[in-house]
């Protein structure tokens, strides 16, 4: 498979999300998760994104289990800074303490001695993020984390924590119906060197087109309380997926293979990591690998979904992000 740059960091031009294979996205199967991390593996998407807080902490032991015999071959990113409580409490922790209790957690599910990239999952506004970051330089010292990364952060503190260690990457929800990061957030990652990794790439799996009604969503789906999936946002988003899926047809690919191929013609500093807890799932994502866009191709979904056309917030709350 093609390879990109997230900064120094070399990996696969497609990456896989891991979370709804424990969490969040209705019951999860075991067999078949790893069998797609194995079919993902294969087929040399070798870039796999967990986080401590997926479970909590069962998606990591899941994936520590899949890539068990297979280490040399994956670029593993995994996450801190949501600290869930059994009671589905949750916090954003960046203080150094934290952070260093966190990483040697994760070490030990993941069953292996290096994390490759390490996110600040969110960022605390009780920690300054120079404490956050001074802690994090002192993994990379110490041997336990290759490169760092932040997830939904601000212009003003990326540019902080990058002047304390370097930034690898900066992971943000970036798709057809979520295209936020285009109002500052690439112009200021591109002048610093750092990649991006947009995460939902797939709108959560709206965009591709699976969902009629929200009813389709399984019992227990956090989906069911997500803004963009709700009453009437629910109808304004279903005709921007409408549309989409008229151009995919007329390309000859899948709705999800278009939304990918447009995040992919973004920028060769873009990796998307859709997720999927399937393997044939994963395959059809996959083949936005071999989906070509002319720059009328591209102009046209700038029409079809323009920036803003997702009706709703991206979450329930958003005061934790982008800060």
């Amino acid at each position: 498979m093609q390879q990109r740059n997230l900064g120094s960091l070399s990996v696969s031009a497609l990456g896989l999300g891991c979370m709804g294979m424990s969490d969040f996205y209705g019951v999860g199967d075991e067999t078949e998760s790893l069998a797609t991390i194995a079919a993902a593996l294969d087929a040399g998407c070798t870039f796999l994104d967990t986080a401590d807080m997926y479970g909590p902490f069962t998606n990591e032991q899941l994936v520590g289990r899949a890539i068990a015999s297979r280490r040399d071959e994956v670029v593993l990113a995994t996450k801190f800074g949501i600290d869930r409580g059994s009671d589905g409490s949750r916090a954003i922790n960046g203080s150094p303490d934290y952070v260093r209790k966190a990483c040697d957690a994760s070490l030990e599910r993941l069953g292996v001695e290096v994390i490759d990239l390490y996110y600040q999952h969110r960022v605390d506004p009780k920690t300054p993020i120079e404490e956050t970051w001074g802690a994090l330089s002192e993994l990379v010292s110490a041997g336990k984390v290759r490169h760092l990364g932040i997830s939904e952060a601000s212009p003003g503190t990326i540019r902080r924590a990058h002047a304390v260690h370097p930034v690898t990457a900066l992971q943000t929800e970036y798709s057809l119906w979520s295209r936020d990061p285009e109002d500052e957030l690439l112009g200021t990652v591109r002048e610093l060197g750092i990649g991006f990794v947009p995460y939902s790439p797939l709108g959560r799996g709206f965009l591709t087109g699976q969902f009629q009604t929200p009813d389709d969503l399984p019992e227990g789906d956090f989906r069911r309380h997500n803004p963009r999936f709700q009453g009437e946002n629910f109808t304004r988003n279903l005709q921007l997926v409408d549309r989409v899926k008229e151009m995919a047809t007329g390309k000859g690919c899948t709705p999800a293979q278009l939304a990918l191929a447009w995040l992919l013609h973004q920028g060769d500093d873009v990796v998307p990591i859709p997720g999927t807890k399937r393997r044939d799932r994963l395959q059809d994502n996959l083949g936005a690998l071999d989906v070509s866009l002319s720059a009328e191709d591209l102009a046209r979904l700038d029409e079809l979904a323009p920036v803003g056309a997702a009706a709703g917030d991206r979450y329930p709350d958003m005061s934790s992000v982008n800060r």
